[in-house]
């Protein structure tokens, strides 16, 4: 993997790390002292730090120090130190980057702990595969999760406007959001935050017109033309007023706090379920979930369920046995899952789920109701992206603000984006 990491992201990560590896610190002289490391909001940091506490309770021999870093700077930070030798014991892990690490032997093969410590046989082929590679088990589902539209329920009150629900196509979500941004009900707020940067938002709007991002030998499964009609749809939706225009969006950095639902410039934006209960806890006003819009009333499904993240434990680890049972504490025990919640994804057991649903809170429920919902209408889990596609992710978000800032045409757009989008799987 080739990454870079310049000197704001290592002062965050320094910062990240003083922050959110105390807890176990004091316990340095313990038998067993691990690491994890993960990605996500502060909601997830504290649902982590409780479950790590509540494991080290009950074992008072095992100290786990934490480190967290927002999505960017984690990729970044888990390179580094993977490539240097220093890989945390436990890695949060994306369904993106599980082939990748896994096939230049940076994590470990749990296969062999199946059924033993490792007691995951109740989630299913489907989420015990979407954690292998090669047939063999990398990574354990954290929860399962797809896209979702979530929407300020409030704002779309108030500006008379009813609010998008399951199944609008996108020119009707459109027109939608731009007589919310044409009530003017409130100062510099528009319908929706501009999606054209969205991995995921193009990846849905491609599979509804039986396109996909990779095919199955790992090649690119769309054209340039199609990133020029996906760029068009979001100049069209900036022509009509429906999205924020191009310097407001520039503010988001692909974190939840600074999502522009959650900034209060729009009514709605994109992002996964296991989000929902963090976007929720960063907003005062209710918020509902919807489904992404979709291409036609008869299109192909473009959402489908994906394991939200998984949790893997690094080959190099001195504490593979110690590092597995925690993982199997964390999706299989009562007291890890109570902990963990739905934050991180509807728990793929359904024993945990059963014993989850009656205690949670509304919202959470709301999540669980969405992937319940959600779940007749999806279409199958994608084949595993080539290494090198965790940086078109990023190349597309850098393309599309291109764009929206006038700087580049949607066609040309469509061009660079497609042969640089091949050449970063080709190197890869």
């Amino acid at each position: 993997m080739t990454l870079t990491i310049d000197r704001r992201q290592l002062l965050a990560g320094m910062a990240a790390t003083l922050a959110f590896s105390s807890i176990g610190l004091s316990r340095a002289n313990a038998a067993t002292a691990m690491r994890l490391l993960w990605w996500g909001s502060k909601e997830r940091s504290d649902r982590t730090f409780a479950a790590v506490k509540a494991y080290q309770a009950k074992n008072p021999d095992i100290t786990i120090a934490g480190e967290s870093f927002g999505w960017d700077s984690y990729w970044t930070r888990l390179a580094t130190q993977t490539g240097g030798g220093n890989a945390p014991d436990l890695i949060q892990m994306d369904y993106r980057y599980i082939f990748e690490y896994a096939r230049r032997g940076a994590l470990l093969d749990m296969t062999p702990y199946l059924g033993k410590s490792l007691k995951i046989e109740d989630f299913g082929p489907a989420n015990i595969d979407s954690g292998k590679v090669d047939n063999k088990i990398y990574g354990v589902s954290l929860g399962v999760n797809s896209f979702m539209v979530v929407l300020n329920t409030a704002a779309w009150a108030e500006a008379g406007v009813e609010p998008p629900h399951d199944a609008m196509t996108w020119e009707q979500v459109g027109d939608a959001c731009a007589k919310v941004t044409a009530a003017k009900k409130r100062r510099g707020f528009y319908g929706t935050a501009d999606a054209s940067g969205g991995e995921p938002a193009l990846e849905c709007w491609l599979r509804q017109r039986g396109k996909a991002l990779y095919t199955t030998d790992g090649k690119l499964a769309f054209e340039a033309k199609d990133a020029t009609e996906w760029f068009d749809l979001w100049g069209h939706m900036r022509k009509i007023g429906a999205c924020v225009p191009a310097d407001v969006q520039a503010l988001d950095q692909q974190t939840l706090e600074t999502d522009m639902l959650v900034t209060k410039k729009a009514a709605m934006s994109f992002a996964h379920s296991n989000q929902f209960v963090a976007i929720q806890g960063l907003n005062k006003e209710k918020l509902d979930i919807v489904s992404y819009p979709v291409a036609s009333a008869d299109s192909k499904p473009g959402q489908y369920l994906k394991p939200s993240m998984l949790m893997s434990v690094s080959a190099t680890s001195q504490n593979k046995d110690a590092a597995v049972a925690f993982v199997n504490y964390l999706v299989e025990d009562p007291e890890g899952t109570k902990a963990l919640g739905v934050e991180r994804g509807v728990p793929p057991s359904k024993k945990i789920r059963d014993l989850l649903t009656p205690d949670l809170d509304p919202v959470s429920k709301q999540v669980v109701d969405y992937i319940g919902r959600l779940t007749p209408h999806v279409g199958a889990l994608p084949p595993s992206p080539p290494n090198g596609a965790g940086e078109n992710a990023f190349l597309l978000k850098k393309i599309a603000e291109e764009v929206a800032f006038g700087k580049t045409s949607a066609q040309d757009a469509g061009t660079k984006f497609t042969e640089q989008a091949a050449a970063n799987i080709t190197r890869g």
